[in-house]
C-alpha cells in the first residue's frame, strides 16, 4: 500500500535539483512550523509566500480557490462615489415595485419572480449609480445582460426615472393591447428598452463573451471604436451549470477581454432548492474561472463580519465557513441564535469561546442580513476592481440571500422562486424595514400601491443626474437612424445568371464564389463578417485566408507550415474572417453580435454564418431563437446540405430536417436554392431587404437561411421571362416545361407538375425526360426555392380573408391553370415540402427523405428513400393512374423496369 503521508511523485522530480541541500533546508523549515503552529498556520505563511513570489514577477502556478471571505480587505476598500444614503431610498423604492408589480399581477394569473431581484438589488442599483455607461454619451455604452427573473427591478428603476408610468406597470405579463411589458428581456417585445435576450439560462454569458469579443474586432478593424464600452453579465450561481455558460471562459482568458464582467450572484438557490446542497458553489466557480485564467473578485460577506474576522486570530473562523455546505447556510438564514451557536460555533472549541463575545443580536445581523452582495460599499469595490483590471476578465462572486428584505416567508427559502406575492402585512413589514413613506391608507382593498416619491423628488433628481453623467438611460436600446447600405453593382449578381457551361459547380461553391465578390465591393466589402467553425477549407473559403484574414488579436506570431502556398494560413489583428473552431454555439453567437451592431453599435455589419446544416438548426436552434428575439440580420447558410448528398459521413451528417426547425422561427426566411442564379437573386434581395430600402410593411429585422450542397452540377441559365426573380424569393417559379426543355410529348400526353427544391431539382429533371421518353407523359418542372415562404404567405391569405379581405395565396396564383396533378420533390423530409399542401387545388403528394440517413453513395442512398428520378417516375405515374390518365399497369411495369 501507498503511504499517504509520503510525498509522491511530480513533475518536479523531472528537473535537475542544482543545490538539493538547499531544498532540504525549505522542506524542514515548513515541517517545523507544521509542527510547533499547526498545519493552518504553515498553510497560510505557504500562500503568503506564493502571494509574495508572484508580486514579485516569478512564474507560479496560480491557486484554485482562496478561502471564503472577501478578496477585497475592507480597510481597502476605496470610498464610494457618491451619496449612499441617497442611493438606499432609491434601492428601497425600486425593491417595494418590483414586489408590488409582480403581487398586483398575480391577480391576473400572470405571476411574475420576485426572490431574484431581492437578492440582486444592489448589483443592479450600483451599477447603474456608478459604472453602467448609457448610449448618449461617447462611443455605444456598455452593454448589459440583465439576469432574465430580476426584470421586475429594471422595469421598477424605469417606473422611477419616468420612462414608465403606473399603466406600464399594471400590464406586466399582460402585453396583447399593446402597453404590456414582457416578462423578460426581449428585444422584439420591448425594443427600446431591452438590447439582449437573457431568459434561455447559459446564452447570455457565451454572448456576453462574444460580444465583448466582437467589440474588440470591430475597433481592430477600423469600423468603430468601441473600446470603451464594457460588457456586464448579471449570472445565477444555478445557471452557470448550463454548458454554454461556461464554454467560452477560455476564449474570453486567451484573447485577455478585460472589457468583460461576469457578476454571479450567489444566493446559493436554484429554482427549487440549493445550488450546491452538499458543498460551495462560490468555490467551484472560484476555481473554474481562475483555472480558465479569469481574475476572480470574491464578494461574500458584509462589514458586520468585520468583527467577527478580526477575532478569528486561530483561523478557525474561516475554516468553518470553508467547510459549511451551502444548504446549511441557508439553514442559518432561517434559524435563530441558538441554533448557530450550537450548530455553527460548536464545532471548535475555539468558535465557543469567539460566541462567548457576540450577542444574539450581532450573530443574527451577520448570518441572516450581512453579505457582501447586499451592500453598495462591498459592491462598489468589486466592480471597481474589475473595470481597473486589466489582461484579464473579471467575474464579481458575489453572495447574496435570495428574497432578501421580503420577509421570514420569502428569505432563503426553497419554495421562493414560484412565489408570486406578498400579503398585506407582508408589504407594511417591508415598508417599515425600508423606511418608505406609505401609509396604511394607502393599500385601499387591499390593494398594494406602488409608491413613488414624485417627480422633482430628491431621489429621482440624483438618480437622473447619475445617470446623465454615465451617458444617459440604461438599460437602453437604439435603432439608429443609418443610411440605407448602397447595393453591390448588378454585375456581381448578373454573373450567376448565365450558367456554369460544362462545368460543374455544387451550390455551396457558387456561394463562397459570390461571397468573394461581393467582399471586394468598395463600399459594403469591409462589413461583410465571414465566419465558419473550423471547416473553412471543407466549403472551399481556403482562398479567403490571405485576402481577407482571420481575425485573432495577437496577429500571427509563427510563420505557418504553407507560408509559400498561394492559400496560406494567415491570421492578422485586422482580420475579417472569424475562424472559430470547433463549436457552433460560438460561431451563432459571433453571428448575433455582428448581426445586431446596426443597433448596438449603430454599425450595419453583414454576417454569414457558414456550417454543416445538420450542426446548426439541431444543435443551436435556441441560439437561432435568440436572434430572432434580438432582431439580427444576416445570412445562415447551411453547407453539404440535405439527406443524400453527404452519405458517406453516415446518418449523423445526414440532414433531412433543418428546414422543418427554421419553419419554426417567425425571423428566419428559410430557401434551398437549386441553382447558383436563385442564390444570388436570394442574397440581392437579403442585402436590400435587411440593409437597403426594404418594401413598406416588410420587416428588415429577419436572417436568412439558405441551403447549399456540396455535389457538383451543372448551374443552368437563368429562364428569360417575367417574374422569375420574384418567384425566386417569394419561393416557386416554373423552370421549364416539357416542351421547352425539347421534350415532344403527344397533343394528348398526359401531363404532371413537378416540383422540386434544392439538389432534388436535378432528380426531377431526369425524371422528366423518362417520363417524356418512357412513357410519353409530359412534366413541367418548377423550382420550390423556398416551401416556408409559401406556406407563411398563404396564411397571411387566410389571416385575410378571415378580416373580410380577398387575396390568393401566391403558390396558388403561379400553379392557378398548371395542367394535372402536383408532385413535390425534396431532400428533407415530406413534412417539408408538405407545408403547402392544403393551398394546392391540384391533386397533390410528395416524396422526400423521411427516416434515418445512412452511408452510401447519393445514387443508393436516393434509390433506399424513393426519391431519386426513376422513383419519382414511378410516383408520377401512380399519380396520374389513380385519375385514369395513364394505364395501372404502367405503374407495375415501371417498378420492375426499374427494380423498385
Amino acid at each position: 500500500m501507498t503511504d499517504p503521508t509520503a510525498i509522491q511523485p511530480s513533475e518536479l522530480d523531472q528537473l535537475p535539483d542544482r543545490d538539493p541541500e538547499e531544498t532540504a533546508e525549505w522542506q524542514a523549515s515548513l515541517d517545523a512550523v507544521t509542527q510547533a503552529a499547526g498545519p493552518h498556520r504553515a498553510a497560510y505563511l505557504m500562500r503568503r509566500t506564493l502571494e509574495r513570489g508572484e508580486a514579485g514577477g516569478l512564474a507560479l502556478p496560480k491557486l484554485l480557490e482562496t478561502d471564503y471571505v472577501n478578496t477585497i480587505p475592507t480597510a481597502a476598500e476605496p470610498v464610494v462615489d457618491g451619496d449612499e444614503e441617497m442611493e438606499r431610498r432609491i434601492t428601497a423604492w425600486n425593491r417595494w415595485n418590483a414586489a408590488a408589480m409582480v403581487t398586483r399581477g398575480s391577480k391576473h394569473g400572470v405571476g411574475g419572480h420576485i426572490a431574484t431581484f431581492a437578492s440582486a438589488a444592489w448589483l443592479y442599483e450600483t451599477g447603474f449609480n456608478h459604472f453602467f455607461k448609457g448610449k448618449e454619451g461617447d462611443g455605444s455604452g456598455d452593454q448589459l445582460y440583465i439576469q432574465g427573473h430580476a426584470s421586475p427591478g429594471i422595469y421598477a428603476r424605469a417606473f422611477l426615472d419616468g420612462r414608465l408610468n403606473e399603466h406600464h406597470l399594471d400590464h406586466f405579463r399582460q402585453e396583447s393591447g399593446g402597453n404590456g411589458l414582457p416578462s423578460y428581456p426581449h428585444p422584439r417585445r420591448l425594443p427600446w428598452l431591452w438590447e439582449f435576450p437573457t431568459v434561455s439560462m447559459g446564452l447570455g454569458p457565451l454572448s456576453a463573451i462574444y460580444q465583448a469579443r466582437f467589440n474588440r474586432y470591430l475597433t481592430s478593424r477600423g469600423i468603430k471604436d468601441v473600446s470603451q464600452s464594457h460588457v456586464w453579465a448579471f449570472l445565477g450561481d444555478g445557471e452557470m451549470d448550463e454548458p454554454e455558460s461556461t464554454a467560452a471562459l477560455g476564449l474570453a482568458s486567451r484573447e485577455g477581454l478585460d472589457n468583460l464582467t461576469f457578476v454571479i450572484n450567489c444566493n446559493l438557490q436554484r429554482l427549487d432548492g440549493p445550488v450546491r446542497a452538499n458543498f460551495k458553489i462560490v468555490q467551484e466557480l472560484e476555481a473554474q474561472f481562475r483555472g480558465a485564467g479569469w481574475n476572480v473578485i470574491k464578494s461574500l460577506w458584509g462589514s458586520a463580519w468585520d468583527e467577527l474576522f478580526q477575532l478569528d486570530t486561530t483561523g478557525a473562523l474561516v475554516r468553518r465557513l470553508r467547510e459549511v455546505p451551502d444548504a446549511q447556510v441557508q439553514t442559518y438564514q432561517t434559524r435563530d441564535a441558538a441554533y448557530i451557536r450550537q450548530d455553527f460555533f460548536g464545532a471548535d472549541p475555539a468558535l465557543v469561546e469567539m460566541a462567548k463575545l457576540l450577542s444574539d443580536d450581532k450573530i443574527l445581523e451577520c448570518f441572516h442580513l450581512s453579505r457582501g452582495g447586499h451592500e453598495s460599499r462591498k459592491v462598489y469595490a468589486a466592480y471597481k476592481a474589475a473595470v481597473e483590471h486589466k489582461g484579464a476578465p473579471t467575474v464579481i462572486l458575489a453572495q447574496t440571500v435570495k428574497g432578501f428584505t421580503l420577509g421570514e416567508g420569502f428569505a432563503s427559502k426553497n419554495a421562493n422562486h414560484q412565489m408570486k406575492k406578498l400579503t398585506v402585512d407582508e408589504f407594511k413589514q417591508m415598508r417599515d424595514l425600508l423606511e418608505l413613506p406609505i401609509s396604511d391608507s394607502q393599500f385601499v382593498d387591499g390593494a398594494v400601491p406602488y409608491g413613488h416619491p414624485g417627480a422633482d423628488a430628491p431621489e429621482v433628481r440624483y438618480l437622473q443626474e447619475r445617470r446623465a453623467a454615465l451617458g444617459g438611460p440604461a438599460p437602453a436600446r437604439r435603432t439608429h437612424a443609418l443610411a440605407p447600405l448602397p447595393a453591390p453593382a448588378d454585375k456581381t449578381f448578373a454573373s450567376f445568371d448565365k450558367g456554369s457551361g460544362s462545368q460543374n459547380v455544387a451550390t455551396t461553391m457558387a456561394f463562397v464564389r459570390l461571397v468573394k465578390d461581393l467582399v471586394r465591393d468598395k463600399v459594403t466589402g469591409r462589413r461583410w463578417v465571414p465566419i465558419v467553425p473550423d471547416e473553412a477549407r471543407t466549403f472551399g473559403m481556403e482562398s479567403l485566408f490571405p485576402s481577407l484574414g482571420i481575425y485573432s488579436p495577437k496577429g500571427q506570431t509563427y510563420e505557418p507550415v504553407d507560408r509559400d502556398q498561394l492559400m496560406y494560413y494567415k491570421e492578422a489583428k485586422d482580420g475579417q474572417i472569424l475562424n472559430e473552431g470547433i463549436t457552433e454555439a460560438g460561431s451563432m453567437a459571433d453571428f448575433i453580435a455582428a448581426s445586431t451592431a446596426y443597433s448596438t453599435h449603430g454599425e450595419a455589419m453583414i454576417p454569414f454564418y457558414i456550417f454543416y446544416s445538420m450542426f446548426g438548426w439541431q444543435r443551436t436552434a435556441d441560439q437561432m431563437w435568440q436572434l430572432g428575439d434580438q432582431l439580427g440580420r444576416g445570412f445562415l447558410v447551411g453547407a453539404t446540405a440535405g439527406r443524400t448528398t453527404l452519405t458517406g459521413e453516415g446518418l449523423q451528417h445526414a440532414d433531412g430536417h433543418s428546414p422543418v426547425i427554421a419553419a419554426t422561427n417567425p425571423a428566419a426566411l428559410s430557401y434551398d436554392p437549386a441553382f447558383a442564379y436563385e442564390i444570388a437573386t436570394i442574397v440581392k434581395d437579403g442585402l436590400r431587404r435587411m440593409y437597403g430600402e426594404s418594401a413598406p410593411g416588410e420587416d428588415p429585422n429577419v436572417f436568412y437561411y439558405l441551403t447549399v450542397y456540396n455535389e457538383p452540377m451543372p448551374q443552368p441559365a437563368k429562364p428569360a421571362g417575367l417574374g422569375i426573380d420574384e418567384g425566386i424569393v417569394k419561393g416557386l417559379y416554373r423552370f421549364n416545361t416539357a416542351e421547352s426543355a425539347g421534350l415532344t410529348p403527344a397533343a394528348n400526353a398526359a401531363r404532371i407538375q413537378l416540383l422540386g427544391s434544392g439538389t432534388a431539382i436535378h432528380w426531377v429533371l431526369k425524371a422528366q425526360q423518362l417520363l417524356a421518353e418512357e412513357w410519353a407523359v409530359a412534366a413541367d418542372v418548377w423550382s420550390a426555392t423556398s416551401w416556408t415562404e409559401l406556406r407563411r404567405d398563404a396564411l397571411e391569405a387566410d389571416a385575410a380573408l378571415l378580416r373580410g379581405e380577398e387575396r390568393v395565396p401566391f403558390v396558388r396564383q403561379a400553379l392557378h391553370g398548371a395542367e394535372g396533378p402536383v408532385l413535390a420533390v425534396s431532400d428533407y423530409m415530406r413534412q417539408v415540402p408538405d407545408q403547402i399542401a392544403q393551398w394546392i387545388e391540384q391533386d397533390y403528394s410528395s416524396l422526400g427523405a423521411d427516416g434515418f440517413g445512412l452511408s452510401d453513395t447519393r445514387e443508393a442512398a436516393r434509390r433506399h428513400f424513393g426519391v431519386d428520378a426513376e422513383s419519382i417516375v414511378v410516383a408520377a405515374l401512380a399519380q396520374l393512374a389513380r385519375r385514369g390518365e395513364v394505364k395501372a399497369s404502367a405503374v407495375k411495369e415501371a417498378r420492375e423496369r426499374y427494380a423498385l
